[in-house]
C-alpha cells in the first residue's frame, strides 16, 4: 500500500465520518448540525482551535512546534449536500427528504477530517500554520468561500489547496493540470413579454412562446457562430416557463440559462451577444423583454509552482499511473476566491469504480462514493502539507 502507516489507521475514522455525513446531509447555508459535528470533532484533537467566522462555516487552526518560517497553508473542503431525493440503495443513505450528498462533498470533509487528525498528532514536526477552511455553500452562488473571504477568514494565507472527488477518474487517479482549471459559471434569466390572446385568434396577440422558442435556438448560435471555436463556451437553456392552460397564448414566458467559459474577455461577450440576441429576436415578434445576467464563480487558476510540486509529490508517492494530466473542465468552482490574492492549487480526484457501483455521475440520484478514495486524498493533502509547512 502507498499510504503511510498514520493514514492507514484512520482509514476506518474516514469512513465512518463520511458515512455520517451521507446520512445528515444538509443544503447550502443550512449546514448548521454539520458545523456542530464538526466543532466537536474538531475541538477533541489537541492543538486544534476551531471558529466560526460565518453562519454555517468552521475553520480549524493548527499551529506547529517546529522551529522555522511561518507560513500559513490554507486547505478547503467543502461542507453542503444537494436538494436530490436519493436512491443509492446505500445502508447510510440520507435520512432528510429530498437532500443528499451526491457531489462527494462528505468525502471532502472527511479527508479534511483525517488531514485535522493527522496534524494535530505530528505539531512538532511542522513549523507555521494549517488553516482547515470547512466551507459552506459551494453548490449555491455567491458561495460560502466568498463569505469566509469577506469575514478575514483567509487573511494572511500564503497559499492555497484544494481537491474534488470525480467519477470522471478510477478511484485512486489524480487529474492535474496547471493554469486554469474550472470555467467561469454566469446565469441569465430572460422574460420575453408579448400579448395575450385566445389561442383560436393568435393575430390578436404577441406570441411569447413561438418568441422564446425562436430565442432559444438563436442563442445557440453563439456557440457555434459567434465565438472563436478555440473558445470553449456553452450556452443552455435550463428552464422555460409560461401559461395557465391549453387554449391561452400567455403574456410572456420566461427562460433561465447558464454559461460556462474560461475567457474573461469571452465572458463578457457572451454577456453582451445575448442581450443583443434578445433584443433582436423580440423587436421581430412586436414583443418585449426583461434580461439579467447574474455573475456567478470566475475560473480556478492553477499555481504553475504549486502544480509542479503536487505532481511531484503524487509521483513520488504513488506512481506516475496514478497521475492523468488533464484539460479544462466546465464545471465552476468557488475555490477560485480563495486564489484572488494567493497562489492556489486545486487537483481531481478520481473515486470510479464500477465494480462497486462508483460510477454514477455527480448530480445524480444513484451517485456512490467510493471509499478507497478517501485515504488518497488524506495522504496527499498531510504530504503537501508537511511540504509546504517546512520550506
Amino acid at each position: 500500500m502507498p499510504f503511510d502507516p498514520c493514514v492507514t489507521r484512520i482509514i476506518p475514522e474516514l469512513r465512518a465520518w463520511q458515512e455520517h455525513l451521507h446520512r445528515n446531509p444538509e443544503l447550502s447555508f443550512e449546514e448548521f448540525e454539520t458545523t456542530a459535528y464538526l466543532a466537536e470533532l474538531l475541538s477533541a484533537m489537541p492543538g486544534v482551535s476551531v471558529s466560526r467566522p460565518t453562519k454555517t462555516g468552521l475553520v480549524a487552526s493548527i499551529r506547529g512546534e517546529k522551529d522555522g518560517r511561518q507560513t500559513v497553508l490554507g486547505v478547503r473542503g467543502d461542507i453542503d449536500a444537494l436538494p436530490i431525493e436519493e436512491a443509492s440503495g446505500l445502508p447510510y443513505a440520507s435520512v432528510r427528504p429530498g437532500v443528499m450528498h451526491a457531489c462527494g462533498h462528505d468525502g471532502h470533509t472527511a479527508m479534511l477530517l483525517g488531514l485535522a487528525k493527522l496534524l494535530s498528532a505530528q505539531r512538532a514536526a511542522f513549523s507555521g500554520e494549517a488553516r482547515l477552511f470547512f466551507q459552506h455553500a459551494e453548490e449555491l452562488p455567491p458561495g460560502g468561500a466568498v463569505e469566509l473571504v469577506r469575514a478575514g477568514a483567509a487573511d494572511g494565507v500564503d497559499a492555497m489547496l484544494g481537491l474534488h472527488l470525480s467519477t470522471n477518474w478510477p478511484t485512486g487517479v489524480f487529474g492535474v493540470r496547471a493554469g486554469v482549471l474550472t470555467a467561469a459559471v454566469d446565469r441569465f434569466d430572460i422574460t420575453v413579454k408579448g400579448k395575450g390572446a385566445h389561442c383560436s385568434f393568435p393575430e390578436q396577440g404577441v406570441d411569447a412562446i413561438v418568441t422564446a422558442a425562436q430565442l432559444i435556438l438563436a442563442l445557440q448560435t453563439i456557440s457555434a457562430r459567434r465565438v472563436a471555436a478555440t473558445d470553449p463556451v456553452i450556452v443552455s437553456i435550463c428552464q422555460a416557463n409560461a401559461g395557465t392552460a391549453y387554449n391561452i397564448l400567455p403574456d410572456e414566458m420566461t427562460l433561465t440559462g447558464a454559461v460556462r467559459s474560461f475567457d474573461p474577455a469571452v465572458r463578457e461577450r457572451i454577456k453582451a451577444l445575448i442581450g443583443e440576441i434578445t433584443a433582436g429576436i423580440t423587436a421581430s415578434a412586436g414583443a418585449s423583454y426583461d434580461y439579467v445576467w447574474d455573475a456567478g464563480y470566475a475560473s480556478v487558476f492553477n499555481d504553475e509552482t504549486l502544480t509542479a510540486l503536487a505532481e511531484q509529490t503524487l509521483l513520488s508517492r504513488f506512481g506516475k499511473e496514478h497521475i492523468d494530466h488533464i484539460g479544462p473542465i466546465m464545471p465552476g468552482e468557488d475555490f477560485y476566491a480563495f486564489l484572488e490574492n494567493r497562489p492556489g492549487f486545486f487537483v481531481e480526484l478520481g473515486s470510479r469504480c464500477s465494480e462497486k457501483g462508483c460510477d454514477r455521475p455527480h448530480h445524480n440520484p444513484g451517485y456512490r462514493l467510493d471509499q478507497d478514495a478517501l485515504p488518497y486524498g488524506v495522504q496527499y493533502l498531510y504530504d503537501m502539507a508537511l511540504k509546504l509547512l517546512n520550506q
